[in-house]
């Protein structure tokens, strides 16, 4: 393999852990506001 070769799939390996690190470690936060809906009776079957 060529020099070059090695050195993007160097990059790219690390980008990938580095992405995977980042998403287990990151503290997602809830949704802050309530969300409701009303659904009209006609949309079930009775």
């Amino acid at each position: 393999m060529s020099k070059l070769t090695r050195i993007l799939l160097l990059v790219g390996a690390l980008v990938v852990v580095g992405g995977g690190i980042f998403l287990l470690t990151w503290d997602i936060p809830a949704p802050s506001e309530e969300v409701t809906k009303t659904l009209s009776n006609d949309r079930f079957p009775s």
